[in-house]
C-alpha cells in the first residue's frame, strides 16, 4: 500500500459522523481521509484496511486506499478549532480513499441505475462476513461514479473487535444483513458464497492484517483479526445462510 504526505488541508466533509477529511497530497491526488483521532479511534481504521482491501482482492470496485501522513503543522492554519484540535489528534499515518469527484451516493429509490445481481450478491456477501452494521438504505456508503457502484467506508464492519475478537465465538449468523441496501437486487448470496469463500484464505488474510499498522490494534493481538475471519469461514457459514434465508423473504 501506498503511502502519501498530506501538503494540503481542503475542507471537512460534515456528511460522515467522523468528519472525515478531504486533503491533497504530495502525489497532486486527493483523498478523503478518515482521522485516527475521531471518536471511532483507530480500530475504525483497521476495518477500513483490513476490509477495503479484502474487497479489492474479490475484485469489488474500490477507489484506491493509501495511508496519509499528516505534519503536525498542517492544522495550524486551520479557523475551525474542532477540526484543528481533530487534526492534531490525527497527527502521522491515517487511512486516505481516493476522491472520486463529482461521485453521487447510490439511491435504491432512483430508476436509471440497474445493479448487477452478481455484484450486489458478492457485496452484501462481504459484509455479512465482516459484520458491516454501516451499509443500509439510511446510509448506503455507495457511490456512484462513471456508470459504476463504488464501496466507501468500511470503518463499522469489524465492530466486535472494540470488544476484543474470539476465534471460538466467530460462526455465528448476522441478523443485521437484512436491512443491507443491495439485498432487493441481490442473485443467490449461495452461489456468491460459494464463489467467494475460497478466495478468501490464510495467506490472504494475514496478508491484509500485516498492512495495517501495528500500532493501531493497541492491546490486541493483530493474529486474532487473522484467526476470527478465518473461522467466520468455517462450513456450514451461518452468515450466508442468514444473508440467503434474508433475500428470499
Amino acid at each position: 500500500m501506498r503511502t502519501v504526505d498530506a501538503t494540503r488541508y481542503v475542507t471537512p466533509l460534515r456528511e460522515g459522523g467522523s468528519l472525515p477529511a478531504l486533503v491533497e497530497a504530495d502525489d497532486d491526488g486527493h483523498y478523503v481521509v478518515k482521522l485516527r483521532g475521531a471518536g471511532q479511534g483507530a480500530k475504525a481504521l483497521v476495518a477500513e484496511l483490513i476490509v477495503g482491501e479484502l474487497a479489492r482482492a474479490l475484485e469489488l470496485p474500490i477507489p484506491e486506499l493509501v495511508l496519509v501522513e499528516l505534519d503536525p503543522h498542517l492544522p495550524d492554519a486551520e479557523p475551525d478549532p474542532e477540526i484543528q484540535e481533530l487534526l492534531q489528534a490525527s497527527a502521522g499515518l491515517n487511512v486516505g480513499l481516493d476522491f472520486l469527484p463529482r461521485a453521487l451516493p447510490y439511491n435504491p429509490a432512483l430508476e436509471g441505475f440497474p445493479v448487477d445481481p452478481e455484484l450486489a450478491a458478492a457485496i452484501v456477501w462481504l459484509d455479512a462476513y465482516t459484520e458491516n452494521v454501516d451499509r443500509t438504505p439510511r446510509n448506503p456508503n455507495l457511490m456512484t461514479w462513471h456508470g459504476r457502484l463504488w464501496l466507501i467506508d468500511h470503518g463499522a464492519a469489524l465492530y466486535k473487535q472494540h470488544a476484543g475478537l474470539d476465534p471460538a465465538r466467530a460462526d455465528g449468523s448476522f441478523a443485521a444483513i437484512r436491512d443491507h441496501v443491495l439485498l432487493p437486487a441481490a442473485g443467490s448470496i449461495a452461489a456468491a458464497d460459494a464463489r467467494l469463500a475460497p478466495l478468501v484464505t490464510p495467506e490472504l488474510l494475514q496478508r491484509l492484517v500485516d498492512g495495517v499498522p501495528r500500532a493501531w490494534f493497541g492491546d490486541a493481538d493483530p493474529a486474532a483479526h487473522v484467526e476470527y475471519l478465518a473461522a467466520r469461514l468455517d462450513a456450514p457459514r451461518a452468515f450466508a445462510q442468514e444473508a440467503e434465508r434474508a433475500r428470499t423473504a
